[in-house]
Order: structure tokens, then C-alpha cells, then sequence
């Protein structure tokens, strides 16, 4: 754009439009702003700290099984959960996951037991092929069988034989009972004041 045409269109608004429009780009930001750091934003984008997956309590079973096996020492919930391959992937797929996830909290819409979808399940897949790429193809010498091979029935996917591993099988919170009481889960952003103002 031109500088002609950015004065012509600031022309066209009176001086209170312009007052008005840019109050309410002030509060779509803010509010914009304010979801984000409900949620918690920051602690998924600038790092792999397992503990920020609990921002959601519906992940206290994860965690808490996670954090108890042999995966709790040695790797993270992106290592398994988001590809590894190149940084671009990683964070296009993160997000998107990620926001599906926002979605499914937000709408009430996650389900008790929580099932890898069909892209996580490869994504995990992957992972657990490029962490154990020398025990598959010395040691047990089954060879690289990828996702798509194993849904195609030339292979199995690794939690056909692995199923308990990291998790321990099917976690609900229910099912879990004692989870939330055993993982770090981040006291509520929301002010107190804020807190006693709406009546919680």
C-alpha cells in the first residue's frame, strides 16, 4: 500500500470511528492476550517441561503413569507425542495439536479416556522407532515396520506388544483416583480477587 492510499482510507473514518475501531482492536487483543495466558500458553511453546501438559487436570493420569515408568527418566511428552524430525514439524504440529486440544477443553468435548488419534498415532509410532532404531534392527532384528505399514497388516504397531508402556494401559481420572494429588498441577492463573468478584 501506498502512502495515498493509506491516508484516503484514513479519510474515510470520523475522528470518533477511529477512536472506536482502535478500542475495539485494544479489546480483541486483550481479550486475545487474556485467553492465552489462561491457558497457559507460554509453558507449551518455550520448552519440553512434561509438567506443563498438566495445565490440564484430564492429563493427571498421563502424567502421574509417565512420571512412574522407565520412560520418566529418560523422555519427555514431546519426545513421543510430536514429530522430531526437523523444528518446522515439530511446532506446526504442536500447535495444531495443541489447539485441537484447546478445543476439545474448551467446548467440554475431551473424553474420559483419552485415545491417540490417527496422526498422533503415527507420530508416536515414529518416535518410538527413531529412540529404539538399534534394538529393532540388531538386537530383536524386527526391522523398520512404520505406521502406515502396520495398518496395512505388514507389520505391528509397537503398543500391539507394548500396550502398558509408558501409560499403563487405559487412564481415566476415575480410574486413576489418586493421580492429581501426584503430579504438579499449576495453581489457577485467575486472580483472587477476580476469584471471590464471580463468587469461586
Amino acid at each position: 500500500m501506498n502512502m495515498r492510499k493509506i491516508t484516503s482510507l484514513k479519510d474515510k473514518f470520523s475522528y470518533w470511528q477511529k477512536v472506536g475501531l482502535l478500542v475495539l482492536a485494544g479489546v480483541i487483543v486483550g481479550l486475545g492476550l487474556l485467553f492465552f495466558y489462561l491457558l497457559r500458553m507460554h509453558t507449551y511453546v518455550v520448552g519440553d517441561d512434561p509438567a506443563a501438559c498438566v495445565n490440564c487436570h484430564i492429563m493427571a493420569p498421563y502424567y502421574a503413569t509417565w512420571s512412574r515408568s522407565s520412560h520418566g527418566r529418560d523422555a519427555t511428552c514431546n519426545d513421543c507425542h510430536v514429530p522430531n524430525g526437523n523444528i518446522a514439524s515439530h511446532y506446526l504440529f504442536k500447535g495444531m495439536d495443541g489447539m485441537k486440544h484447546v478445543g476439545y477443553f474448551v467446548t467440554h468435548g475431551e473424553r474420559q479416556a483419552i485415545m491417540a488419534e490417527e496422526a498422533s498415532s503415527e507420530v508416536i509410532m515414529d518416535n518410538c522407532i527413531r529412540c529404539h532404531t538399534q534394538l529393532n534392527t540388531e538386537f530383536v532384528k524386527t526391522g523398520r515396520v512404520n505406521y502406515m505399514m502396520a495398518r496395512r497388516g505388514e507389520g505391528m504397531a509397537c503398543w500391539d506388544c507394548h500396550r502398558n508402556v509408558p501409560h499403563g494401559g487405559m487412564n481415566t481420572l476415575s480410574g486413576t483416583p489418586y493421580a492429581e494429588s501426584q503430579v504438579p498441577i499449576p495453581p489457577s492463573p485467575v486472580p483472587e480477587w477476580l476469584q471471590r468478584l464471580v463468587g469461586k
